[in-house]
């Protein structure tokens, strides 16, 4: 199966103006989290955050605790207005390196989403690590998956079309889930949709020999993230997609990388051998934007991607 590849978006790592402005506040203010613990990355992580807008709008949205492999497991459910048939369902895991974030980070993306794609989104807030290491989120997002399957109805999700998403360390963790359900016999999934994907743990690659430095997520900061995730180190297959022997039979993918982004060429690389292994992919790589541009609404560049990476998932889910 052949990568389906969509037109990148600009000359190659020559942001617009409104992008190399935001970069480079992003690179002077981000928190060096590194030279910190993680309780000291929460705290000047959540200090950079704006008041919850809780828009757009939805039809309704829940707030919910399910039983988990390591005990309360909360949720945020978000259903769009729709009157017609049910919507796919999508099962979403927040980036923040899989130390910091939580539903309340992501509450305009999943917003976004949900009324983007036309589905009902349910939000994973996952055990973090160094407190929880690996495989706490992986296991949790499986968790997670196995109820909304079980309760897509109640909230007018269909069943048979549920999908996992994730960015950053979120698609890390959408990607080893998928795996999971395949090797232990589902549930059926509808598609992965990995955004920026923080695919594996090597850091000599291109991207990172590029832009491991000057570009806001840097190399310091992806090694602080991976110690604290995988202190026991990553040769599972519940922490790196790539460990796993083949990529054949799994649902069929929406990756979008950035060229700025050092993780971006791992997630690259991944696409291609998903297709290699006969998976339907739909890939595209936003030439001249940065890790986490999707959840900055602020930036024009990131409200042309949405719509579009938004046409690719409805793509792949069918309509609502």
């Amino acid at each position: 199966m052949t990568v389906r590849e969509f037109p990148t978006t600009g000359p190659g790592a020559v942001p617009d103006p409104e992008v190399a402005a935001m970069l480079a506040a992003l690179d002077a203010g981000f928190p060096d989290v590194a030279a910190m613990d993680a309780a000291e990355a929460r705290a000047a992580i959540r200090a950079r955050r704006g008041p919850l807008q809780r828009l757009p709008e939805m039809r309704e949205t829940h707030d919910l605790t399910i039983d988990g492999p390591g005990g309360p497991l909360p949720l945020r459910v978000f259903r769009p207005h729709h009157d017609g048939a049910a919507l796919p369902v999508i099962v979403f895991a927040h980036g923040g390196g899989f130390v910091f974030c939580d539903l309340d980070s992501h509450d305009e993306f999943c917003r976004s989403m949900a009324v983007g794609v036309g589905a009902v989104v349910i939000s994973v807030d996952y055990r973090l690590a160094p407190e929880h290491p690996a495989p706490a989120a992986h296991d949790d997002m499986l968790a997670a998956l196995r109820w909304a399957v079980a309760n897509a109805a109640t909230y007018g999700g269909d069943p048979a079309r549920i999908a996992l998403a994730g960015d950053s360390a979120g698609g890390n963790l959408a990607a080893t889930v998928a795996i999971a359900v395949r090797d232990g016999g589902g549930p059926a999934l509808a598609a992965q949709i990995l955004l920026y994907p923080v695919i594996d743990d090597d850091f000599d690659t291109e991207s990172y020999r590029r832009f491991g430095t000057g570009h806001y997520n840097t190399t310091s900061a992806m090694r602080w993230y991976w110690q604290n995730y995988a202190p026991h180190g990553t040769d599972d297959v519940r922490l790196v997609p790539t460990r796993a022997a083949s990529l054949a039979g799994l649902p069929p993918a929406v990756v979008v990388t950035a060229e700025l982004d050092p993780p971006c060429a791992a997630g690259d690389a991944y696409a291609r051998r998903l297709a290699k292994d006969g998976v339907a992919v739909r890939h595209r790589r936003y030439d001249g934007l940065f890790h986490g541009f999707l959840t900055i609404p602020s930036l024009a560049a990131t409200r042309t991607a949405r719509a579009e990476v938004w046409a690719m998932v409805r793509d792949v889910l069918g309509p609502a």
